[in-house]
């Protein structure tokens, strides 16, 4: 996890550097946001961003007679707890019933730390086929059209908003024979059964193509002072002879941002802590392989981001090079922070503050640093980044009422987002005294999430520059030894603990004396 301490220029950041090679990147299609089916017979549920009110849960759920003494327990009309079979229940519609969006979402986020998702579809299929008698032949084709709908919608919200739980074999098969019962009825289910398997189909297939890619480009990962070395005319570019436009530079760097979190899924911030459930034998949930590591991959991206920065700057041989490239970034930083653009942002200015930039004293004298301490004050970590978290507010505020696409970015800072919902899954238990599962948790634990979701949708406005896209993308990027390497020719040691490390760079990377 990136570390971002308070003294800027004096500590050194602890991250590691991921290092990108020359591999032509594909430009990838977002994964569709389809709008679900049958929704004529369906009850009205809101989109992300109205999903959950200030206090972190939905205040209209949806309360039967048979609630309130089945398992869950309720207080001023909202669902603080229940039992892991009676909250699944509650998941199942039937004729007079259909949950609650708010709830379809968090519970299917949250249960993932009970049990696996292929159990919860199999107990879901299960409730379905046995309650309303959809395995009976001679069954009410008046009560099949009133409940086939519904089931139908409940399993096109699981496949559009946690589309990777069906990469297991066990919830495909899951889905397809429930699917068939329900499509076995009328042409109409047959239909909108179709289009929900082909839209999930699509959607796995994206995320295999990126994947694939991300791994072919992290396999050839080449550190940037090898490529001097051996080819040193391949990379005589920097980044101003590739885009001398700040803007268009942050325009870009909202492209990658924006594509990479559309992939990550919901599900994969839950993942990232999982525990062992003590009602569950000691078994974590995910003792297998997880499906995806689209959050990995991302931070990784802030990581490369943040040594390119570094890499650009302590590249040049001249002190006034250097110090126009400070400035160059500091107005990238300043677009960043004008688009909404959180995540590259606080990855520059990481990249700035490194040791090997900051201690440039001479290329430091040269810049004009006032617009930079301006940056530095919007995402100063003290009381728990207030500053920028005001910010945050307001641009997520502005997304709500945007009437652009351009409006509506806001990527947020990536490390301390997962940050926060860590300390949310570390500060409540996820089951009570009684063995009920806290839903009081879960409601916040969602309401995050969905803010995110909300945020991931945005189709960035901006034109694709292939170019300029494909350097940030691709080329090398020094190594933390490499940088303090080419810091020290820049500006040579100033005291002995520096010259002896001068030396020993010296020695191991270049094989000088």
């Amino acid at each position: 996890m990136v570390t971002i301490t308070k003294s800027w220029r004096q500590k050194e950041q602890q991250w590691k550097p991921s290092m990108y090679s020359n591999i032509t990147p594909v430009c990838f299609p977002s994964p569709l946001i389809e709008k679900p089916i049958g929704k004529e017979s369906m009850p009205q549920t809101p989109p992300f961003s109205a999903m959950f009110d200030s206090s972190g849960y939905n205040r209209n759920l949806y309360q039967s007679a048979e609630d309130s003494c089945g398992g869950l327990y309720y207080h001023d009309n909202n669902l603080l707890s229940g039992s892991l079979e009676a909250l699944i229940q509650h998941l199942v519609p039937n004729v007079d019933y259909y949950p609650d969006r708010t709830y379809i979402f968090t519970f299917l986020l949250s249960s993932r730390l009970f049990m696996h998702p292929y159990e919860l579809m199999a107990k879901v299929c299960h409730l379905c086929v046995e309650h309303q008698q959809l395995s009976d032949p001679d069954s009410d084709k008046n009560q099949m059209r009133k409940i086939a709908p519904k089931i139908l919608q409940l399993l096109t919200e699981w496949t559009e908003t946690f589309p990777y739980d069906f990469r297991d074999e066990r919830m495909m098969r899951n889905l397809k024979d429930l699917a068939h019962r329900i499509a076995s009825g009328e042409e109409t289910y047959r239909k909108n059964v179709q289009q929900m398997m082909q839209c999930l189909i699509r959607k796995l297939a994206t995320l295999s193509q990126y994947e694939e890619v991300l791994a072919k480009i992290s396999s050839t990962s080449t550190d940037r002072l090898t490529v001097l070395k051996t080819k040193p005319q391949s990379i005589q570019r920097d980044i101003i002879t590739i885009c001398n436009d700040p803007y268009t530079l942050a325009q870009q760097l909202t492209h990658i941002e924006l594509e990479r979190l559309n992939y990550i899924g919901p599900e994969e911030f839950v993942q990232a802590f999982v525990q062992k459930d003590p009602l569950d034998n000691d078994k974590s949930c995910y003792s297998e392989r997880k499906k995806t590591r689209n959050l990995e991959a991302y931070v990784e991206w802030f990581n490369r981001l943040s040594y390119l920065v570094a890499t650009e700057i302590c590249m040049p041989v001249k002190k006034k090079h250097r110090a126009r490239m400070i400035e160059y970034f500091i107005d990238v930083a300043r677009e960043c922070f004008n688009i909404g653009n959180f995540n590259s942002l606080m990855a520059i200015i990481s990249g700035m503050n490194m040791s090997p930039v900051s201690r440039l004293k001479k290329t430091w004298a040269k810049v004009k640093t006032a617009k930079f301490d301006i940056l530095e004050h919007q995402m100063d970590p003290s009381s728990n980044f207030y500053n920028y978290r005001t910010a945050l507010r307001g641009a997520a505020q502005r997304s709500l009422t945007a009437h652009s696409s351009r409006e509506k970015i806001v990527i947020p800072f990536f490390s301390l987002l997962i940050k926060d919902i860590y300390f949310l899954n570390e500060g409540c238990a996820n089951r009570l005294p009684n063995g009920h599962v806290n839903f009081e948790k879960f409601w916040e634990l969602a309401k995050q999430v969905s803010e995110f979701m909300t945020w991931k949708q945005v189709e960035c406005p901006f034109e694709r520059d292939r170019k300029i896209l494909q350097y940030l993308l691709t080329v090398p990027v020094f190594s933390e030894d490499a940088l303090y390497l080419a810091s020290y020719e820049s500006e040579g040691p100033e005291n002995h603990i520096e010259k002896d490390r001068w030396k020993s760079l010296r020695s191991t990377l270049l094989g000088r004396v």
